[in-house]
């Protein structure tokens, strides 16, 4: 009996089929929305030295192959005492200690180790300065903390959240690490690197004022363009969209502010860069998202910025944008993350992020998801990852759906997708959300379509018809489909079939791989386009994405 799955998706396949309503989709293969910037391609996470370990390195590989080069890694503790020991929101490399003498002692062994392993499998470092090595720290006990997923939260903040004692080592500290950076990987990639300051400093993370945190950012921007004049520097990563006015006072101070090292105007800010999270509950015993909250943040940072004509073309990075907060949380609310509630909100919002900075009319480069992966936790344990023990998650697959897409961006038009000031408003909680995503790049086109709702529970399936128009007249279409649902593309769903093995045999190891990766379905065919238009059907379930590749001669 632990394979009634198959049973019961052909249940609920059938009672979705009966209720099914109908979506249609135009595609406008001969306009242009401008270029389709792949803001997914940015990853991070709060310990760095799992990417170091068997499980990470393998994940690392599974990014990095979707855009070799291109991809980038944000982490936490890169500055941290410690002797890279992992454990929950906690890591470290030991770069920096004293002597007797209070004489700076550097060490780059570990640190990198982590920057090896991503260069090795196609990733590049978004270098993240922090945190406060227990040497420099103006309160350095405690330092190191031992939380738990059920803790409070402001367990973490110890010793490494503090000011340094001496900016002046501080500012040497990180000169000398940029300076080894180049040395070590060659100007030439370095240069392709970002560089910003902490992480969040506008909550617990920095127990600095806001005018200390502007000198940390000074300083350490300072070493940086000391050891690489022309590298890619900014921030300031605040949490919550604009951070209440902490983004805008940040800009300001790069802007026209005194720049604490140099005694000179301004800081350069090479990006600009924030926070943004949504907001789950349960509600009568079921997950609840807040996609709301998440684009309401993007929002108002977006309108921050707008308030600058000369920083409109200034890349931004959203450097952590996810369903919610904190990645190794557990809860009820948190449960939508091990299936296809987290994909289909993957697929959902990252459009809607794209269209927020056109309606703002600003520069968005990335949107980093904060998910990596955890070891030593129980097979699918309720962190929010990509990957467990090796086991790629349903939403990785909608990542690589992203990756497959390139080229102009195409004008799309659903009867099924709910207005985005609706969406920013009040989220997706009366009908669901059915909307596509296109892009044309040369003989190829490429049309991503989701089917969304805030409330985790079975849904109508929706019958939906696409038409493309301004495609290729008289010339032979090949279709292939992808597809991520309750039953492809799933590893959750293999393991729950499989009685949710704690232990799985390699037999199961092997079964759950296969079913981690993305599934291309049988049900392409040949299509000639006649008129200059062409139509296609699917039936998209309830929290199912679909990709569709269209190549042609």
């Amino acid at each position: 009996m632990k394979r009634a799955l198959p049973f019961l998706a052909s249940v609920l396949t059938a009672v979705a089929a009966a209720e099914e309503f109908e979506v249609n989709i135009r595609v406008d293969a001969g306009g242009s929305m401008g270029p389709l910037e792949p803001i997914w391609r940015f990853f991070g996470a709060d310990e760095p030295n799992y990417a170091t370990m068997k499980n990470g390195r393998e994940l690392l590989g599974d990014l990095g192959e979707m855009k070799p080069g291109e991809v980038f890694f944000r982490t936490h503790n890169l500055m941290t005492s410690g002797d890279g020991t992992p454990a929950l929101k906690w890591g470290s490399t030991g770069m920096y200690g004293e002597d007797g003498r209070g004489r700076p002692i550097y060490d780059w062994e570990i640190v990198d180790g982590i920057f090896d392993a991503y260069l090795e499998n196609g990733v590049r470092p978004y270098v993240q300065i922090g945190f406060m090595p227990e040497a420099l720290s103006v309160k350095p006990q405690p330092y190191r903390h031992h939380w738990t997923p059920r803790a409070k939260y402001d367990e973490i903040y110890t010793g490494w959240a503090y000011p340094p004692k001496d900016y002046a080592k501080w500012e040497e500290l990180v000169f000398q690490w940029a300076k080894h950076c180049v040395e070590k990987y060659g100007e030439e990639e370095v240069l392709r690197w970002y560089w910003q300051t902490w992480n969040e400093p506008n909550i617990g993370y920095w127990r600095g004022s806001r005018e200390e945190f502007f000198k940390l950012h000074d300083h350490a921007i300072h070493a940086v363009r000391r050891a690489l004049p022309g590298a890619k520097v900014g921030g300031p990563d605040v949490a919550g969209g604009p951070g209440g006015d902490f983004l805008e006072a940040f800009i300001k101070h790069c802007m026209e502010g005194k720049n604490a090292a140099t005694g000179e105007t301004g800081t350069p800010m090479d990006f600009i860069s924030f926070h943004a999270k949504g907001w789950p509950k349960t509600v009568d015993g079921r997950v609840q998202m807040g996609i709301a909250n998440q684009l309401r943040d993007i929002d108002r940072a977006f309108e921050v910025i707008a308030r600058y004509p000369q920083l409109r073309k200034t890349p931004i990075v959203i450097g952590e944008s996810d369903p919610e907060g904190c990645a190794a949380c557990q809860g009820d609310q948190l449960a939508y993350r091990n299936g296809t509630m987290y994909s289909s909100y993957t697929a959902a919002s990252f459009p809607r992020k794209l269209d927020l900075a056109r309606k703002r009319g600003v520069n968005l480069e990335g949107a980093l998801t904060w998910a990596f992966e955890f070891e030593d936790q129980p097979y699918f344990a309720g962190f929010r990852s990509l990957a467990t023990n090796g086991i790629n998650k349903p939403v990785l697959n909608v990542f690589r759906m992203f990756s497959m897409m390139s080229g102009e961006r195409l004008p799309v038009a659903s009867d099924g997708a709910l207005p985005l000031d609706e969406i920013v408003e009040k989220g997706v909680r009366e009908r669901p959300d059915v909307g596509a995503l296109a892009a044309r790049d040369g003989k190829r086109i490429t049309i991503l379509t989701w089917h969304y709702h805030d409330d985790d529970l079975p849904g109508a399936e929706a019958a939906v018809s696409i038409t493309l128009v301004g495609a290729p007249e008289g010339k032979p279409v090949s279709v292939a489909h992808y597809r991520v649902d309750q039953e492809h593309s799933n590893s959750f769903t293999m393991w729950q079939a499989m009685g949710s093995p704690q232990k799985p045999t390699e037999a199961q190891v092997t079964e759950l791989k296969a079913a981690s990766e993305l599934v291309k379905l049988d049900d392409g065919i040949d299509l000639v386009a006649e008129g200059g238009a062409t139509a296609f059907k699917l039936d998209l379930p309830r929290q199912g994405v679909s990709l569709h590749v269209l190549e042609w001669d």
